[in-house]
């Protein structure tokens, strides 16, 4: 190394108690497994943490019976000086529908309150009128506005008619004069290349004035050059996990990216010896999950998005419609249904929702013929209840998806909320006196059958189920003595 080189430590923000788990176990770690080493976390030195937001606040409510609100007020009292982090769908906030604006404003207003520091705000069509609201609020609080940019692809390469440098370049300068404090690009497929990420970063620091944060996920493989790559062209921020929670699905691992740069000039300072630490821990845990652990193939990686560009959680939800329709073997005619869909659709990123939406309409193309079943969200993405799509909807098929359709059939042009009415009152009237205060109105508000059947085990009014009841290290032992025994049984009677 050069040794008059300044020196630009890279940061990194941890996502171990958000994307990492999200990614691996679905979503289901548990609050009394993330306090244990809380404090610890707290001392790495990481610029932030995400603990909350994506798929959390439906899993924890849904699957684990836990508040949400309640898990993101209890880590700020073991983690008191690494900022929070987390991913906010904008006008979808943690849901996925668009929400009117009484319901973005109090859930950011509420979220502050409750020990967020870091937002980071994107929309599923990069249309950045469908995050206002919400970036109003945070900056109101006086919260960090990181913007988010969702990175995608028409072809293997960046470049092509829509997805082109100049069109991220621009998606940048408009988050820039949005107030954005960070600005993130954010590869939820992990398909982009590490030599078009390099050049990416490199066009952006002359554009823009805000530090750079770059995520990727690991799905391809790529992800880690990627992450090289950009650090080694002028990044400032990178997302990764700790190891029992990196790659596959997930973000690289920050172990192997702390090795690496150390002693260069761009070295994190973080202790490996910490790290290796905490990840001990999580081993320790694991067996808690392994339900969810992914067994079903010899590969950590999926070289078969470097050719369909579909994410991972996409492709579970499409293998889980055929199975379900006896037509697992028209996957092959999925992908490619996938491609001729999205570019008929406007060229949506496959991001929540909208990866669902062009999937599932995929999958009826495919099985019952083109568009001869439309889904309700495909009619309301044409209609532009979603936002601007980064291309024009075909109109041949704009025709034949709106004939009929309840709301008319030209599509509005406007920020889809201003078509909302007010939500609020409506949903105090419903849930009346069993939401005590609005962080329990917002977990109704957004999810209206869920979140009241949590009100009511969480004030007593209906008992747990028993999938709800956290399973212990000790469980694990008994599940596994039983199957031993059983084994025994078997081998013994033959």
């Amino acid at each position: 190394m050069d040794g008059k080189r300044e020196k630009v430590p890279i940061k990194i923000q941890d996502t171990s108690f958000r994307d990492g788990h999200q990614s691996v176990l679905a979503t289901r770690m548990r609050t009394e497994d993330i306090i244990p080493i809380a404090e610890k976390m707290d001392e790495v030195g990481f610029w932030a943490m995400e603990v909350w937001g994506g798929a959390t606040f439906d899993a924890m409510h849904r699957f684990l019976g836990e508040d949400p609100f309640e898990r993101l007020m209890t880590l700020k009292k073991h983690i008191r000086r690494t900022p929070f982090s987390m991913l906010l769908r904008g006008q979808n906030l943690l849901g996925y529908r668009h929400y009117a604006d009484d319901v973005v404003r109090l859930f950011v207003d509420k979220t502050c309150e409750a020990g967020m520091d870091i937002f980071r705000v994107f929309d599923a069509l990069n249309d950045f009128r469908n995050i206002e609201v919400a970036v109003q609020r945070v900056k109101a609080n006086g919260k960090h506005f990181e913007g988010a940019v969702l990175l995608t692809l028409s072809e293997r390469r960046l470049g092509g008619e829509v997805f082109t440098l100049e069109y991220y370049v621009q998606k940048g300068k408009e988050l820039q004069d949005m107030g954005a404090d960070t600005i993130c690009f954010k590869d939820m497929g992990g398909i982009m290349n590490p030599f078009d990420i390099g050049m990416l970063i490199r066009a952006l620091k002359k554009e823009l004035r805000v530090p750079i944060h770059f995520h990727a996920h690991y799905t391809s493989g790529m992800a880690s050059m990627a992450y090289l790559e950009a650090v080694r062209s002028g990044v400032d921020i990178i997302d990764t996990c700790l190891a029992p929670f990196a790659l596959r699905t997930s973000q690289p691992a920050v172990e192997p990216i702390v090795a690496a740069l150390q002693g260069t000039e761009w070295d994190t300072g973080l202790d490996l010896g910490l790290l290796l630490e905490l990840g001990n821990y999580l081993e320790s845990i694991a067996p808690k999950y392994r339900d969810y652990f992914a067994e079903h193939r010899m590969s950590v990686i999926d070289t078969g998005v470097l050719a369909h560009q579909v994410p991972g959680g996409m492709v579970s939800n499409l293998i889980s419609q055929l199975k379900e329709a006896k037509a697992l073997n028209r996957l092959p005619e999925v992908y490619k249904e996938i491609s001729i869909t999205r570019k008929e659709l406007g060229m949506p990123p496959l991001a929540t929702p909208t990866s669902q939406i062009v999937g599932v309409q995929a999958v009826l193309n495919v099985l019952f013929g083109r568009y001869k079943m439309v889904t309700n969200e495909v009619k309301d993405l044409v209609y532009g209840l979603y936002g601007r799509t980064p291309v024009p909807v075909d109109p041949e098929i704009r025709k034949k998806v709106l004939k009929g359709y309840k709301r008319g059939e030209t599509p509005i042009t406007g920020r889809p909320a201003d078509y909302l009415e007010p939500e609020l009152e409506e949903a105090r009237k419903k849930i009346g006196n069993l939401a005590k205060d609005d962080y329990d109105l917002l977990i109704f508000a957004l999810y209206p059958t869920t979140g009241e059947r949590f009100l009511k085990w969480k004030y007593g009014f209906e008992e747990k189920p028993p999938e709800i009841r956290p399973k212990t290290l000790d469980d694990i032992r008994k599940e596994d003595e039983a199957m031993a025994a059983a084994l025994e049984r078997l081998c013994s009677a033959q």
